[in-house]
């Protein structure tokens, strides 16, 4: 079973930056692809980014394109979220997940395995 525990959220001004982490522990060794989804309060969770092994394929939703950058140290069995630019609207709960699949379109929930609690984010305009 892993597990997986998020750090990095908390209050940032609008335009500030911030790094969330996730750091994995048990059995990750089956895990291939990690990906980023938040969750706005009453609203389905959705996709923020995904990054598959290698770390050599990454994917991003269009809210984020230009303004993130996903990244992953498998032997440290972490990954990271890193966010400039940000707006009132990035306002949510980040949580960071895993899959041991290799899809070809990783924005689908149904396709993780493993999920951590969240850690909340917050932009104040």
């Amino acid at each position: 079973q892993v597990q997986q525990v998020e750090s990095g959220g908390g209050l940032v001004q609008a335009g500030g930056s911030l790094r969330l982490s996730c750091v994995a522990s048990g059995g990750t060794s089956m895990i291939y692809t990690k990906a980023w989804f938040r969750q706005h309060p009453g609203k389905e969770r959705e996709f923020v980014a995904a990054i598959n092994w290698s770390g050599g394929r990454t994917f991003y939703a269009d809210f984020v394109k230009g303004r993130a950058t996903i990244s992953r140290d498998n032997a440290r069995n972490t990954l990271w979220l890193d966010m400039n630019s940000l707006k009132p609207e990035d306002t949510a709960v980040y949580t960071c997940a895993s899959s041991q699949l290799d899809p070809a379109d990783p924005r689908f929930p149904n396709l993780y395995d493993y999920w951590g609690q969240g850690t909340q984010v917050t932009v104040s305009s």
